[in-house]
């Protein structure tokens, strides 16, 4: 009886799991089946004092999000769903000031800004910016932390756009 009650578990666990899948998403996307390209035109970098290398390494993480979490064809220029945009700020802020006048912590701030174009369903079309951080301690530099921060923020801003884009949240 025990093994009954233990089969009968499992079996409502699958069923629910299979029923779960098949109305959603495991990565909360919910694409119209009629959009079958994207394209990501390579953000600039107009923010001042930005590591040369942001630009090209956000474009590549929004690139890379949808491409792991899609089926989505990545091409070059005129996807169903268009991205374009600009990193418009890139900033080192002190946080936690102490006694002595010191900031304890600080805070990489990124924004961009994103124009996503959805050809298909063109109400789900935006135009705004993102912001992301990453803190980091005063015992350390910028330099030697900025590219473990940009990684890090790069991921935050990719989800938060991917979401606002097809998460249907």
């Amino acid at each position: 009886m025990k093994q009954l009650i233990k089969s009968f578990k499992v079996l409502i666990g699958l069923l629910t799991v299979i029923s779960l899948q098949s109305c959603y998403t495991f990565t909360g996307a919910a694409i119209d089946p009629n959009v079958k390209t994207i394209s990501v035109a390579f953000f600039q970098n107009y923010a001042p004092i930005a590591q040369v290398t942001v630009s090209q390494e956000f474009t590549e993480a929004l690139k890379d999000i949808f491409i792991s979490q899609t089926n989505l064809t990545l091409i070059k220029e005129n996807g169903d769903l268009r991205f374009e945009g600009a990193i418009t700020r890139y900033e080192a802020v002190p946080l936690a000031i102490q006694g002595n006048e010191q900031a304890a912590q600080t805070r990489l701030n990124i924004t961009v800004n994103v124009k996503f174009t959805h050809t298909i369903d063109p109400t789900q079309s935006f135009e705004r910016s993102f912001t992301q951080f990453e803190d980091f301690t005063s015992t350390e530099t910028l330099a030697s932390v900025e590219d473990r921060l940009i990684e890090a923020v790069n991921e935050k801003l990719t989800q938060d756009i991917f979401n606002a884009s097809v998460g249907n949240w």
